[in-house]
């Protein structure tokens, strides 16, 4: 007899990998260096923020900031607004 349950919890719903715990943990934790931003494909948003975190150190609350937005989404909210939609800034 052949298994016909399927496992989805292991498999991204969307059209490729949904980004968003890695995001959140890597804004929080080195939000002042922008490499969140550099996980996204956010480029020139991520040398922005780390030029604020390491000149005047702003960058670090942003990353916070943003960091709790990205956990506080749902899967597919911020896979559309981050991923699909690039909003760049909170």
């Amino acid at each position: 007899m052949e298994n016909t349950k399927r496992e989805d919890w292991n498999n991204p719903r969307y059209g490729q990998e949904n980004k968003r715990v890695l995001a959140g943990i890597l804004a929080i934790l080195l939000g002042y260096l922008g490499i969140h931003k550099f996980y996204l494909g956010y480029t020139k948003e991520g040398i922005i923020q780390l030029l604020l975190g390491l000149a005047f150190g702003i960058g670090g609350i942003i990353g916070l900031i943003e960091g709790i937005i990205y956990l506080t989404r749902d899967d597919e909210e911020f896979y559309q607004t981050y991923q699909i939609g690039y909003k760049g800034w909170f």
